[in-house]
């Protein structure tokens, strides 16, 4: 049970200043009846809000379908990904952040939430999450590319440890399918422009067992996720 100022406050609503005007115009009810009071006690999952319940009030899981030339940042001038979503997502206790970024001209499966642990816990080296990339390239990919990326001995240039075994698929000769368990900077264009086959268009498809072609998402779209699939 919160008071619903807390509430409208902790789900980005407004403000626990304001909370008291919007209940005095009716804004918030429960169970169909205005409430009187910003003061008042109620379970967060039974408050209406302008006629639609609080979402997420179990934490704030989606995934969006990125498009070109967004970018994963609160601070970059430009478009962001936050800019595809309501202004009371943002306003959360805690904001919104995205889980690992994908870059600009990178398109595809994208997760955002407001659970940091969640953050942690699919960012984490330690966890290997498999991330799916399909791309195109503007040579011909190799085809010792294949063994040499499962080796776990490519090493990228500048780094000093080499990249976890990943697994690519070549179907076509300027396309193909690459699955990574780690995250470093740009590391799927670094890795083919590496073996001569720089990337030209490069979207995610999947993160774990999540795949964006279950989902029908549309660019700048989202939908809910369930948390527990990555657990």
């Amino acid at each position: 049970m919160m008071r619903i100022d807390a509430i409208l406050s902790r789900f980005g609503y407004c403000s626990r200043r304001e909370a008291a005007l919007w209940v005095k115009r009716g804004r918030v009810t429960v169970q169909g009846v205005p409430v009187k009071s910003a003061t008042v006690k109620v379970n967060p999952a039974e408050l209406m809000v302008d006629g639609e319940p609080v979402e997420f009030v179990n934490g704030l899981y989606i995934a969006l379908n990125k498009p070109l030339g967004c970018t994963c940042s609160h601070k970059e001038q430009g478009e962001l990904v936050y800019d595809l979503l309501p202004q009371h997502w943002l306003n959360r206790s805690g904001g919104v952040s995205t889980v690992g970024r994908l870059d600009k001209e990178t398109s595809g499966l994208l997760l955002l939430t407001d659970d940091g642990a969640f953050v942690h816990a699919l960012t984490s080296p330690k966890r290997h999450v498999p991330k799916v990339y399909e791309f195109e390239t503007s040579a011909p990919i190799p085809a010792e590319a294949v063994a040499l990326f499962a080796s776990g001995e490519f090493m990228l240039q500048g780094e000093t440890t080499p990249c976890l075994p990943a697994q690519l698929s070549i179907t076509a000769p300027c396309a193909g399918t690459l699955t990574l368990h780690e995250g470093r900077y740009h590391q799927v264009r670094r890795m083919l422009a590496a073996v001569g086959a720089p990337v030209v268009v490069l979207t995610r498809t999947a993160i774990g067992p999540l795949r964006l072609a279950d989902l029908n998402l549309a660019p700048g779209e989202w939908a809910e996720i369930d948390p527990a699939l990555f657990s």
